[in-house]
């Protein structure tokens, strides 16, 4: 009797143990992923300022500001992760350009406005890419957790679900192609 008892207890602490992993590692991809947010909040703040810098050097090249201003404007409309993963990668291609213009102007490069700008927006994506790797981390665990051996058991009686991974569609993405740099 006391035997039968003990092994009920063991498998209802391993239970409780089990559920308790499961709901820590949702809540901390879910906090990656809201980490990755506030970068792409200040990243979308910052392209604004940085479009201004550069207007008054490149007033002829509106159609770059306007291809820049429409893909800050889809990405931050993006509303699943996927949809997020392109808009993204499509507003680093149009950053891109931004750059590429500022190169053709030597008294813009000069400009401590635009170097900040620019020293601000570089510090911001790498943040981002730290908060992607993270994000990715906590969803491989997540991931791992729940679709394992005898993890799944838990996961399929509580309803965790596996999330998915933050991937830029590197296929068609100017995000996915080096930056040039001439000297």
């Amino acid at each position: 009797m006391y035997i039968i008892l003990a092994a009920i207890v063991v498998v209802l602490i391993w239970i409780v143990h089990s559920y308790n992993s499961l709901v820590s590692r949702r809540n901390r991809a879910k906090e990656s992923w809201a980490d990755i947010d506030v970068q792409l909040k200040r990243r979308y703040d910052l392209i604004p300022n940085l479009i201004n810098a550069v207007k008054g050097y490149a007033a002829h090249e509106s159609e770059a500001f306007e291809k820049v201003t429409q893909a800050r404007a889809a990405a931050m409309g993006a509303g699943t992760l996927a949809e997020k993963g392109q808009a993204e990668a499509g507003l680093s291609g149009t950053l891109k350009s931004i750059f590429a213009i500022a190169e053709a102007y030597p008294e813009l490069k000069a400009n401590q406005n635009f170097l900040a700008l620019q020293s601000e927006l570089t510090e911001t994506e790498d943040k981002i890419q730290a908060s992607r790797r993270f994000y990715n981390s906590s969803v491989r665990d997540l991931n791992t957790a729940t679709q394992s051996f005898p993890g799944n058991i838990v996961s399929g009686v509580f309803n965790f679900a596996s999330m998915e991974f933050y991937q830029l569609n590197a296929a068609d993405s100017a995000a996915a192609q080096p930056v040039g740099v001439k000297f």
